[in-house]
């Protein structure tokens, strides 16, 4: 609601454009109906930016590319694929060595992307939820037997989904796990969840502030360098 009603004293002052730079795009996961009497929130939030009256929307990652089309202004997507790179090659001396992993059928686009980027295998991994935040069953797809896993998503919440992830690569062979996330989200049990995993780091960018999780878990990394260089260039 801030941002909405910053947007409209900017539009009313008589700007000429209004660039709304949203990092982690609120509600994104509600990007369709998946269910009797579900809103699509996401649409919902796109008008209302419009309305008030951006110009130009500059986001990291959406959760679903379509988001872009629920706007009838400029959207710039920007994406933290290079980042992730960078910061695999410089932190993980085994890197040749690796498999990215997605830990769902989702992102299996995302991590065959980065995987080719560093000419290494990939793998899934098939959940089946019972409900939200809930993961019933996984199923590994891929052979992670003496490498390193790196599970790539966009998005952790209450983190069930990569800490039973990690759980699921060591039992398969892997001899070390990593996690790396566009939007830490890190919600209810999160951190104590991330804590008591075995993961070797979890690395996050700066879309949505770390600083007191990362008081609390020594395993969160922060990239942002390269995100920051990016929005400077597009405004």
């Amino acid at each position: 609601m801030e941002l909405l009603i910053m947007i409209n004293a900017c539009k009313i002052a008589s700007s000429s454009r209004v660039t709304a730079v949203i990092p982690c795009f609120p509600y994104a996961r509600q990007d369709k109906k998946d269910k009797s009497r579900a809103p699509i929130s996401a649409k919902l939030v796109a008008n209302m930016l419009s309305v008030a009256g951006a110009d130009h929307i500059i986001t990291m990652d959406l959760h679903a590319s379509q988001i872009q089309g629920f706007f009838d202004i400029p959207v710039d997507n920007l994406y933290a694929e290079p980042a992730v790179l960078q910061w695999i090659r410089e932190n993980i001396t085994e890197w040749k060595n690796c498999i990215i992993v997605s830990p769902d059928a989702g992102g299996a686009k995302r991590v065959t992307s980065i995987a080719d980027r560093l000419n290494v295998e990939f793998a899934l991994i098939h959940k089946e939820r019972k409900k939200a935040n809930e993961v019933d069953r996984m199923v590994l797809v891929g052979d992670v037997k003496d490498r390193v896993a790196i599970l790539v998503d966009d998005m952790a919440d209450t983190c069930g989904t990569i800490c039973h992830a990690a759980d699921k690569l060591l039992s398969a062979g892997a001899t070390k796990v990593y996690a790396i996330l566009t939007h830490g989200i890190f919600s209810g049990p999160a951190i104590s969840r991330i804590n008591n995993a075995s993961f070797e780091a979890v690395v996050v960018t700066n879309t949505i502030p770390q600083e007191d999780k990362m008081k609390h878990c020594s395993k969160i990394q922060v990239l942002s360098h390269r995100q920051n260089q990016a929005m400077r260039h597009l405004l």
